[in-house]
């Protein structure tokens, strides 16, 4: 939320800017044809391409992964017991950035 413009779903914790989703809780597919369960100690974020999440998913995977659903979409899976607060923060701010407005990232980092 202290992103800019950064909206909370009213439903379920996730988190977009201008309509567009960068961090969300994993839903987790326990059993086949059951509805996905929410795991809290897990967020989804999006990442700016295919490279990107290569990258992160070779560099750490105790912090990082994902799952069939994920396949061919710019998001990594992080378990939040595994990374630390400034990291965190770090790539939460730079999802926001995938999907922010060119605009309103230029005036975020004026503002910083």
């Amino acid at each position: 939320m202290a992103l800019p413009e950064v909206e909370e779903d009213a439903e379920r914790f996730a988190f977009s800017v201008r309509g567009k989703g960068f961090v969300w809780v994993w839903l987790e597919r326990i059993e086949p044809k059951q509805p996905r369960v929410a795991r809290p100690d897990v967020i989804a974020v999006r990442v700016a391409n295919a490279q990107q999440k290569e990258w992160m998913l070779s560099s750490d995977q105790l912090k990082f992964f994902t799952e069939p659903h994920y396949n061919g979409f710019p998001a990594v899976l992080i378990r939040l017991a595994a990374i630390g607060l400034e990291e965190l923060r770090q790539i939460v701010t730079d999802g926001w950035r995938c999907q922010a407005p060119r605009a309103l990232t230029k005036e975020f980092d004026r503002e910083k």
